[in-house]
This record gives C-alpha cells, sequence and structure tokens, in this order.
C-alpha cells in the first residue's frame, strides 16, 4: 500500500457549498471592510521603546525598596489587605 494522495479526484463540491454559510456577528461585519497595516516609523518605536524601558525600571526600583525597606513593605502589605 502506497502513502500519500490518491490520483482519484473526490467530488465534494456540495459539501464545500453548504459548508460556506453566510458569517454572522463580527465576522460578517468585517467581511466587507479593507484593513491595511502600516509599520510604525522610527519615531514611534523609540517613544514605545523608552517608555517600556522607563517603567521596567521603576518596577525594578519598586521591588529594590518592597525588599529593603521595612515601612515600604508594611505599606504594601496593609494597602493590598
Amino acid at each position: 500500500m502506497v502513502k500519500g494522495f490518491s490520483d482519484n479526484k473526490v467530488k465534494n463540491d456540495a459539501e464545500i457549498k453548504e459548508s460556506k454559510k453566510e458569517k454572522k456577528g463580527l465576522a460578517g461585519f468585517l467581511k466587507g471592510k479593507k484593513f491595511t497595516y502600516t509599520l510604525p516609523g522610527k519615531k514611534q518605536i523609540n517613544i514605545f521603546g523608552s517608555i517600556v524601558i522607563v517603567l521596567n525600571m521603576i518596577l525594578v526600583l519598586l521591588v529594590i525598596l518592597y525588599l529593603k525597606n521595612q515601612e515600604f513593605h508594611d505599606f504594601v502589605f496593609n494597602v493590598g489587605r
């Protein structure tokens, strides 16, 4: 027995047409719309990159402060209740 696709063609056109129902909901609404995606420019990449780096630095600073400063640790513990 040979593995792979057979040379015989299967007639499933009726099943394919039945499976192509009218789309409902959001898919039906977006069916006729054309969306284009443009890559962000260099300025936009630099702005978002800077925001991410600053937020990461703030997070690291808060974690260090949480671990080293008992008053800040107690404050976070009490606010978290």
